[in-house]
């Protein structure tokens, strides 16, 4: 069996433990060690968390396969006509069983809720990421790059992509 439900502040001990796994298996060719501890201390401590879906606004699902966790997205309002895709991870485990395809489709459905009117969904992802073909198959556009300081000397070498919705 297979659900996505929201994520309340009760789910912060389930969201971080997905990125203990996730982050570091997705970026682990990409960033340096120091890097990545940095990341998950910067977006995904008990802090971090309780900050973005109180005050900044994230709305967190989590996929649940047969009772258990296996990936998450957060969707963040930006703007009037703009939402932010911040985070969709699937666990390695899980990967191209169409988990992320279906966390990706939870997104556009809550943002259509949010927003019944024309809008576009935003996401920025690692150049090196391979995920960025997956963006591109599910109609996602490169609108834009930049490099983006995070602290610490780092920063996310980031393609924008955007979709229509």
């Amino acid at each position: 069996m297979f659900e996505i439900r929201k994520a309340t502040l009760d789910d912060l001990s389930t969201i971080r433990s997905l990125a203990d796994i996730v982050f570091p298996h997705t970026y682990r060719e990409i960033l340096s060690p120091e890097q990545l501890d940095y990341m998950m201390d910067w977006m995904y401590s008990d802090e971090s968390l309780r900050r973005q879906m109180i005050a900044e606004g994230h709305l967190y699902y989590i996929a649940y396969k047969e009772g258990e966790p296996v990936g998450y997205v957060s969707i963040q309002p930006e703007g009037e006509h703009t939402f932010h895709l911040q985070k969709i991870y699937v666990l390695p485990s899980c990967q191209g069983c169409h988990i992320g395809k279906r966390l990706f489709e939870k997104a556009i459905q809550v943002i259509k809720e949010i927003h019944p009117g024309p809008c576009q969904m935003r996401l920025n992802v690692n150049r090196n990421n391979k995920a960025v073909t997956f963006y591109e198959r599910l109609g996602m556009k490169k609108v834009a790059q930049g490099d983006f300081p995070i602290g610490n000397g780092y920063y996310m070498n980031d393609y924008i992509m955007g979709l229509d919705i």
